[in-house]
């Protein structure tokens, strides 16, 4: 088998120049070729500089015209070539190169993958120093420099690359590495791509014309899934905006060997830099890929083809690809929150809701603390009316679909149910989020406000956007405990501090408005919520201290079976100490260790002592009139 047409026009190239070198120059093949200069190196020399009216075109024309007819032969295989199907061939037609940046490229990689043409090309520069073809040698071979100029597709797309260093005619050029892998069949991406960088290899039918795309929506997916719909059969290379010149080389190089679209995911509006190698590399189709519209003014100056995608949620045929079945009920998952939970599921059914779990938790982990729901129902003391009100948080959460979408309800400003829980400390505010999320199969998510709030100016708002977003990845139950601490009432504008203060406040407003999913805020001041909060809210819930009935009912569940109760005065509890919930429970608990420390069991001198501590905890005074006949062992433990 020949060698390919690339390759034997490099070859004819080659040898005319060599031969002319040798005939007509006076070039004759010595040890030690370009080390030192002799004599007759200097009279050579001295014929061919042009300010001496230059090299008599007579003595090496002999030696073109005697080449010229297999040159042409060669330059006819080699222009032929260009319309089939070897890797040299593509690569010259995703690259859009014109026919003397062809050869230029052919001979370029054909000495780098030969030492016996880079041992000819020093020949021809007479330097073992420079065994790769020179700007000088270039414009010799070909007439001109243009196919090797700053604005030639072979530097534009990264295919070649010219030394920097050097005096400029003697500054080599090379073919990129990745070059030469594609054309010896290596399909390796090239090393330099930005670190995430994916490729997505195209179909069967051929790529349209280049352009370009901006795509907005709310997720990743979906965006692809919309270029995909409108460019069929092109592959795309999926980045991050890259960091360097050497990723961005990397990535346009890449897109280029392997007909690609480059698909830049962008944080914000593109950059000056952005813009200029979208501009300059317009042989690529690029999408620019963003969740909100990107500003006129800061676009890339070419026409452009604006995809906006309305809904990212995963339908019937996404939930089908990624678990062979319908969507799961109750569940609703972006298409980027739906391929990740796939693969952590590993295409299981069964361990969806393990997969969602693992998706939200690690990003809220770091900001909120995880409660898996333990308690029920029974384990709740209220009135008939909050626990009624409790209940509805449930059955909005549950129905959403049905009254939503078969029943047609807006769901404005969200399908998400906003919960106030308001009432003082211990009276079961976060017991009751526990339940509701428990009953839902939901996990629960206490959110630390001390690592969400900060100083800095845009971290409060960084770091609440992490926990939204995760929490909507995983349908979670978010509990934000003394809420008024973030969604107090906007005060007056005095200083910068309070100008930022609004702006978290009405972000936090935002992005409740776009939560799907459970948010309770608990507070042991209602007046102290912003009325814009009161205005979202879906269900207010007032948690009050319990009456003397509940707190008995409370006392009863306090003590578990298993423990080692002695007669206790339950009615005595309840009717001297008028305490929440949340007292009681810790006294209880109290008293049990007290007697396991004692080795003994729980008797109401221990509970009584155990809310002798309660009370100190909490600075209230233990008074003759609540303790009654048990004031004196108070103040004998004290002594």
């Amino acid at each position: 088998m020949g060698a390919p047409p690339w390759q034997v026009l490099a070859d004819t190239l080659l040898q005319r120049e060599a031969l002319v070198c040798r005939v007509g120059e006076g070039l004759v093949p010595r040890d030690f070729a370009g080390l030192y200069v002799a004599h007759e190196d200097l009279d050579r020399v001295l014929r061919t500089l042009p300010g001496l009216n230059g090299p008599d075109a007579s003595v090496s024309r002999e030696v073109r015209e005697k080449l010229a007819p297999e040159l042409a032969a060669a330059r006819a295989l080699f222009t032929e070539s260009l319309t089939g199907d070897d890797a040299f061939a593509v690569l010259v037609r995703r690259a859009g190169l014109t026919p003397g940046e062809a050869e230029l490229l052919a001979v370029v990689c054909a000495v780098d993958m030969s030492p016996a043409r880079m041992k000819l090309v020093s020949y021809v520069q007479d330097s073992v120093q420079l065994p790769r073809l020179t700007l000088s040698t270039v414009a010799r071979m070909f007439g001109s420099v243009d196919a090797a100029a700053h604005g030639s597709r072979p530097v534009t797309a990264f295919l070649v690359d010219i030394g920097a260093e050097g005096p400029w005619g003697n500054r080599m050029l090379a073919p990129a590495g990745r070059v030469i892998w594609a054309l010896t069949g290596d399909g390796t991406a090239d090393p330099g791509l930005p670190p995430g960088t994916r490729r997505v290899p195209g179909g069967a039918l051929p790529a349209a014309a280049p352009e370009l795309l901006l795509v907005s929506g709310p997720d990743e997916a979906s965006r692809l899934r919309a270029v995909a719909g409108h460019r069929p059969g092109q592959g795309m290379l999926i980045s991050s905006v890259p960091s360097g010149p050497t990723a961005w080389q990397a990535l346009v190089r890449e897109a280029t060997v392997e007909g690609l679209a480059v698909v830049l995911e962008l944080a914000g509006p593109p950059d000056g830099e952005v813009r200029d190698r979208v501009d300059r590399a317009d042989h690529l189709t690029w999408v620019l890929s963003s969740g909100t519209e990107l500003p006129l003014d800061l676009l890339p100056r070419r026409g452009f083809t604006e995809l906006r995608v309305d809904s990212g949620m995963a339908d019937a045929p996404d939930w089908a690809a990624a678990f062979g079945t319908g969507p799961a009920t109750g569940v609703r998952l972006t298409r980027d929150q739906l391929d990740l939970v796939a693969a952590a599921a590993g295409g299981r059914i069964s361990h969806l809701s393990a997969g969602i779990r693992r998706l939200a938790g690690g990003h809220l982990d770091r900001l909120a603390v995880r409660v898996s729901p333990q308690r029920g129902w029974a384990d709740l003391v209220l009135p008939a009316d909050q626990t009624s009100r409790l209940r509805e948080i449930v059955t909005r959460h549950r129905q959403r679909s049905l009254v939503y979408q078969e029943w047609g309800f807006s769901p404005l400003p969200s399908t998400g149910v906003v919960a106030l829980f308001s009432g003082p400390s211990g009276t079961g505010k976060t017991l009751a989020a526990e339940i509701i999320a428990g009953e839902l199969q939901l996990d629960l998510y206490k959110v630390n406000l001390s690592s969400v709030v900060s100083k800095y100016i845009g971290e409060t708002e960084k770091n609440l956007e992490r926990i939204f977003g995760a929490a909507a990845a995983g349908d979670l139950v978010l509990f934000f405990d003394e809420a008024d601490a973030l969604f107090g009432k906007r005060s007056e504008v005095s200083d910068s501090h309070d100008r930022y203060a609004n702006i978290e406040v009405a972000y936090l407003l935002q992005r409740l408005e776009s939560y799907d999913g459970i948010v309770v805020l608990a507070t042991n001041l209602q007046r102290n919520i912003d009325d814009a909060f009161l205005r979202r809210i879906s269900v207010a819930v007032g948690f009050e201290a319990p009456d003397e009935v509940d707190r008995r009912r409370i006392w009863e569940r306090a003590f578990p079976g298993p423990a080692p109760v002695s007669e206790l005065d339950l009615d005595f509890l309840a009717r001297q100490f008028r305490i929440t919930g949340g007292i009681i429970r810790n006294a209880a608990l109290g008293a049990a260790f007290r007697a396991a420390g004692d080795d003994g069991p729980i008797t109401m001198e221990r509970v009584v002592l155990a809310l002798r501590r309660e009370f100190q905890k909490i600075g209230r005074l233990c008074t003759e009139a609540e303790f009654g006949q048990y004031f004196d062992l108070v103040g004998a433990e004290h002594e």
